[in-house]
């Protein structure tokens, strides 16, 4: 068994002061920086990934539905769309940027700088199972964890690092992980499982 964590879009744009906020956010970047800090060595491969939006289209409106169209957020270039400070000491093996010119809420959508996308890289380091951590619980680590179970990943979510736009938002997202065979497990819970 080989394990990678993947921290979906730990920026600020998506954190308090941010264009697009998640209730917690901030606190979640603090709680998986201390996550990678203290059990980095329980994984062979780190990924980030990063909203990277240079022109997406209707993804980005001035009246935002706030389901198919959002405020402009993670603008590629920008503060905001950077990893968020308390990610500085992770040095992730893989960056995948996504969400250049479309909505992208899955890390599978995207690539790194070469252009190798999160599957292959996950592939080429022999990765069976992953971890999904990051920000938003309801709708990128949802995606993105669902997609890692359909390319045949044992796939877990570590619930007390990530958080959900909303309450409810975050109720359906974890039944539709569960229903497609995401684990739904506390990072004590998944370090305890490992010794």
């Amino acid at each position: 068994m080989s394990r990678a964590l993947i921290i979906v879009d730990v920026q600020p744009t998506f954190c308090e002061g941010g264009a697009l906020p998640v209730p917690g956010g901030n606190a979640v970047a603090e709680r998986v920086a201390g996550f990678v800090e203290a059990r980095r060595g329980a994984y062979d491969l780190v990924a980030t990934t990063q909203d990277w939006h240079i022109d997406p289209g209707d993804h980005f409106s001035a009246t935002p539905d706030f389901v198919d169209s959002w405020p402009p957020h993670g603008v590629a270039g920008t503060d905001e769309a950077e990893l968020h400070p308390a990610l500085a000491g992770v040095h992730a093996d893989v960056a995948i940027r996504k969400g250049q010119y479309q909505a992208a809420y899955s890390g599978f959508e995207g690539a790194t700088e070469s252009g190798a996308t999160l599957e292959q890289s996950l592939r080429e380091a022999g990765v069976t199972d992953v971890d999904v951590v990051g920000l938003a619980e309801s709708h990128c680590v949802a995606q993105t964890a669902l997609d890692a179970r359909a390319a045949g990943f044992t796939t877990r979510v570590l619930t007390d690092l990530t958080a959900p736009v909303s309450a409810e938002q975050g109720a359906a997202a974890r039944q539709r992980m569960r229903a497609a065979g995401v684990g739904l497990v506390s990072s004590s819970e998944a370090s305890a499982a490992e010794r």
